[in-house]
């Protein structure tokens, strides 16, 4: 069950996490690690660092948030922004400085005398999550996770040309991308909706309406394909996955989580078909 709880660190993260992984492969200064250890040198500066399994060691500084989801932090030096860490523990030397809040999940944090948090050092408090409702909410969010996992899988093996054009058009047109989507999420439905008002068009409107689901799924593989494409070039599977990671971290987030899942759907849906004119051109 622990594992399942270390999305709760976005709680604490979002504002500087989610652009850090998008940026991140423009941006040397910045570390997002999916596995391996972390080191910040002394008289290295880096801007936010977020690690999903391995250790970090801050001798430097970190302008930003440092996120360490499987792995224990040590800091020896400066973190600009807030620390967390889910299931490892903070270890903080005498010099070291916290500019914003030191959060944890599991393990108690070490703080060595002279070390400064300036702001709160609290555990997050996850006993809401264990009860029949939290239970029921991760199985639902692990259920759309598994199959738009499965979705995503087979797509990629049967139409990896594909799979490279919606990258493609994702990087050369985001913009126009995200307004056809938002044309396609509009039009179908109100499409679906005129032809089951009429009699001669009820079956085709009642076979848009089925579409609109599975049309959803593809539109939120997709997205996750091109966020992962940020951080892994070139290998599809593996992008995939660290981008659908990412997405259903962000779902976990209250109220903001469903509508960033809302927008990565439009954007995906409006990248696949925007590939599709593209090779009809």
């Amino acid at each position: 069950m622990r594992r399942l709880l270390l999305a709760l660190v976005l709680l604490c993260t979002l504002a500087p996490a989610a652009p850090a992984l998008a940026a991140a492969a423009d941006d040397p200064r910045e570390r997002i690690v999916i596995s391996g250890p972390v080191t910040i040198d002394k008289d290295e500066v880096t801007e936010d660092v977020v690690v999903v399994s391995g250790d970090v060691l801050v001798r430097g500084t970190v302008d930003g948030d440092l996120v360490a989801v499987d792995g224990d932090v040590t800091i020896r030096g400066e973190v600009t922004g807030n620390v967390v860490t889910v299931a490892g523990q903070a270890i903080l030397g005498r010099r070291a400085q916290i500019g914003g809040d030191l959060t944890y999940l599991d393990k108690k944090p070490q703080i060595t005398e002279g070390a400064t948090v300036e702001g709160e050092t609290k555990k997050y408090d996850a006993d809401k999550l264990t009860g029949p409702l939290g239970i029921a909410a991760i199985g639902f969010w692990l259920a759309i996770g598994l199959s738009i996992f499965l979705l995503g899988i087979i797509l990629l093996l049967l139409a990896p040309r594909a799979a490279d054009a919606v990258a493609r058009t994702a990087k050369a047109k985001p913009l126009v991308s995200f307004g056809v989507g938002i044309l396609v999420a509009i039009l179908l439905p109100l499409l679906a909706v005129a032809a089951l008002v009429s009699i001669l068009g009820a079956p085709l409107g009642v076979i848009l309406l089925m579409l609109l689901i599975p049309l959803g799924a593809i539109g939120y593989a997709s997205a996750a394909l091109v966020v992962g494409r940020f951080i892994i070039k070139g290998a599809r599977i593996p992008a995939f996955v660290v981008g659908l990671i990412i997405l259903r971290l962000l779902a976990l987030i209250p109220f903001a989580g469903g509508l960033i899942g809302l927008l990565a759907t439009i954007f995906g849906l409006g990248v696949v078909f925007m590939s599709i004119l593209r090779a009809r051109s």
